[in-house]
């Protein structure tokens, strides 16, 4: 069950929507948990037992932590959960992987290969991982209290709005909402308008674009004009709807008095690679940077181990998004450009010290990672970096046509003004006008009747 369903939109939220709102406060995060559990179970029955066993496993271990006075004790507790919870996510995310380049390795020596049955991903388990994971960590290192209440603790782990796809919510910042919080008409009505809004740039806008990247990157050969023009449809595509969809979750967190924080700050504004890494997928880069970068060592043992613990944190932050050599790759390239940011004073490169360049020259880099990110194997990068440089030819339109319907390109004109001009989603729902909310509401409604002539196009971060 995806948000951009009918199942959704007119039978799961209304439903539990009224029960949570029916029932004594005491008993709504039992509504609360029990929704998102049948949530989950909606795409595997299979899948949700898996989940409530890590999620049973995670609340005792993590009780355990924090009773150990003994530092070694809590540290070998944490490591059991730890192996646990990374074996788990190991196992299901990267075997098929694996297997796959073991088999290719010992095919090419002439070796019997491995029989192997394919592995399916659980929806969501990269991301129940991570919230597990900090919330144990938290508890090991008194950043935060275990949770006495296994209904808390379950419904922090499970709440639908963030389960599938972020984002990645803290224990700690919302350890006392899961104890008490506010209902009030006036949170209650942002969290309506930050979802249409979501809800608006994943269908009207993410979606409008996704057969033109899809287009292109599944091409066989790549010009300039058409690699250019399909990696900015996909860039745009990608931001409008993984952005889209952290509203919406955002949106949905506030209908039951929950505040996460923002997970989006304008990226695509941004003037360095460093500055988008701290408005892109904030959630992400914050639990890269508190859980892997600073245990790592961060910046405190010298330039040298500064920059090997920049290349492994984005290594890592890469290979997380999928069991492909090419988000290692990803990952790797956005190492170096951090590196090369840190070596050059901390000021972006590709600008050449002039400072009306800065922005359109992160911009672009973020473009070509994008290209690394989307492109399915080694031989489409290549082709498509090959258009990117023109040494495919100059390409042409003409291929397109099909697909660059009128409405196409306005969206692709609408998403860049939207990205680098417009208001964000955030501070257009912190004040609630009747000229907005009669716009977006407007909009929504027009959302809602292409959702039901379009076929479903699930979010992008859910395969990740």
């Amino acid at each position: 069950m995806g948000f951009v369903t009918y199942t959704f939109l007119f039978v799961f939220l209304p439903i539990t929507l009224a029960l949570y709102y029916a029932v004594r406060p005491g008993a709504r995060l039992v509504v609360l948990t029990i929704a998102s559990f049948i949530f989950y179970a909606w795409w595997r029955l299979d899948f949700c037992g898996l989940f409530l066993a890590s999620t049973l496993a995670s609340y005792r271990l993590g009780q355990l932590i924090d009773q150990s006075q003994d530092i070694r004790l809590r540290k070998r507790w944490l490591t059991i959960a730890l192996a646990l919870n990374f074996g788990m996510l190991g196992y299901f995310k990267y075997a098929n992987f694996f297997i796959a380049n073991a088999n290719e390795l010992l095919g090419a020596m002439g070796i019997h290969q491995i029989a192997w049955t394919s592995v399916i991903l659980p929806i969501g388990i990269s991301f129940y991982t991570f919230h597990i994971t900090s919330y144990l960590v938290d508890v090991y290192r008194r950043d935060a209290q275990a949770s006495k209440s296994f209904v808390q603790y379950a419904c922090y782990i499970s709440m639908f709005p963030q389960l599938v796809a972020g984002p990645i919510v803290r224990y700690n910042t919302i350890a006392a909402q899961l104890v008490e919080r506010s209902h009030t008409p006036e949170k209650f009505a942002r969290g309506i308008l930050l979802f249409m809004i979501g809800f608006c740039k994943k269908v009207l806008l993410a979606d409008q674009l996704a057969r033109l990247a899809d287009f292109v990157f599944g091409a066989s050969s790549h010009g300039f004009t058409d690699s250019w023009l399909g990696l900015y449809a996909y860039t745009m595509q990608l931001y409008f709807d993984f952005s889209g969809y952290s509203d919406m979750a955002i949106g949905l967190a506030l209908m039951f008095g929950f505040e996460f924080l923002k997970n989006f700050d304008s990226p695509f504004k941004s003037r360095s690679i460093t500055e988008f890494w701290r408005r892109w997928h904030m959630s992400l880069s914050q639990w890269l940077r508190n859980y892997l970068y600073i245990p790592l060592g961060g910046n405190r043992h010298g330039e040298a181990r500064t920059y090997l613990n920049l290349s492994a944190t984005m290594l890592l932050g890469g290979i997380w998004h999928g069991a492909n050599w090419t988000f290692l790759i990803w990952g790797g390239y956005q190492g170096v450009l951090l590196i090369a940011e840190r070596l050059n004073g901390k000021r972006p490169v590709g600008s050449f010290g002039i400072r009306f360049l800065e922005w359109p020259s992160t911009f672009l880099l973020v473009m070509v990672g994008w290209a690394i990110f989307r492109a399915p194997d080694f031989s489409s990068l290549s082709s498509l970096l090959g258009g990117l440089l023109g040494l495919g030819g100059t390409g042409s339109l003409h291929a397109l046509i099909p697909i660059m319907k009128p409405l196409t390109v306005l969206t692709l004109v609408l998403t860049g003004v939207l990205a680098f001009w417009a208001p964000q989603s955030w501070d257009i729902a912190a004040r609630i006008t009747w000229p907005r909310a009669i716009v977006f509401s407007s909009l929504f409604l027009l959302a809602i009747i292409k959702m039901i002539f379009s076929s479903y196009t699930p979010f992008l971060y859910f395969q990740f």
